[in-house]
């Protein structure tokens, strides 16, 4: 499956969400993913802070994808935000995150966390992606584009 609609529910998705940092931004990602999928939104926040103090979780170009492991998840589920004010996630490029796609893995499937992981930052290394998600006007415009398939990079 090459689309990450598997990942996210039109419910987890906040096309203009309003963070003045980037602890608010994750702490409101995670009451959105939380209410979604039906789990503790202090886990979940708990559980990506914890990982974000490991190291930053930017990876250019305005995106950042933070992600951990949480109990009680039989795979692995997504939220997206669209930052009104963008943030720094310590991305190596120094350019604050206004694309943020939060991940949670169950904390057995390393392996699956890890595929996730790759799927979802393909997506995002996509120059087009990221504008069409810029573009995007609402839920539905989000959620169209991940659930279109995935077209490679590579040649």
């Amino acid at each position: 499956m090459n689309e990450l609609s598997d990942l996210i529910e039109p419910t987890a998705i906040a096309p203009k969400l309003a963070a003045a940092s980037r602890r608010q931004a994750l702490q409101a990602m995670a009451e959105l993913l939380a209410k979604s999928a039906g789990i503790d939104a202090r886990i979940v926040f708990e559980a990506v802070l914890m990982r974000e103090r490991l190291g930053g979780t930017g990876m250019g170009e305005g995106v950042a994808i933070p992600h951990a492991a949480v109990p009680g998840l039989k795979h692995a589920i997504g939220a997206f935000a669209r930052l009104e004010t963008a943030q720094d996630f310590d991305a190596l490029d120094g350019r604050p995150a206004d694309l943020v796609f939060m991940l949670l893995s169950p904390v057995d499937r390393g392996g699956d966390h890890l595929k996730a992981l790759a799927r979802v930052s393909r997506f995002f290394r996509r120059a087009d992606m990221r504008g069409a998600l810029r573009a995007a006007r609402g839920v539905d415009g989000i959620f169209a584009l991940f659930s279109g398939p995935l077209r490679s990079d590579a040649a």
